[in-house]
């Protein structure tokens, strides 16, 4: 029975860690990993900045063979283009501002930056 406690103190002691996922909160609204930019617009209103660039993605694939050998193996590489944008929320001085990074029009990250003006 005393196993039970600890399994659970364990189980919350990891949940942090779990539970990162990237979020925008702007008041009571909240922008989730994977939301889009029109999403964000309507929750939080228009960034103060905004930089795009263009980045390179390669991905290369490994064919192996079978029985382990090394003989006949190929790989294959694999390019293509994506847009980055990085939007910036100035939400006071009293806050950090937020950087929202949105690859091909989603949400993946976010980023605490100095505190705002």
């Amino acid at each position: 029975m005393r196993a039970l406690p600890t399994a659970l103190a364990i189980a919350c002691l990891a949940l942090p860690s779990l539970a990162h996922a990237a979020s925008l909160r702007c008041g009571n609204k909240l922008v989730s990993e994977g939301a889009s930019q029109a999403d964000a617009v309507a929750k939080c209103g228009q960034p103060v900045s905004t930089e795009t660039r263009r980045e390179r993605v390669t991905t290369r694939s490994r064919d192996g063979r079978r029985d382990g050998s090394r003989r006949g193996d190929s790989s294959t590489e694999f390019s293509s283009s994506s847009s980055v944008e990085e939007w910036t929320y100035n939400f006071g001085p009293n806050r950090l501002m937020q950087i929202a990074i949105f690859r091909d029009g989603l949400l993946v990250d976010v980023r605490s930056g100095s505190y705002g003006y």
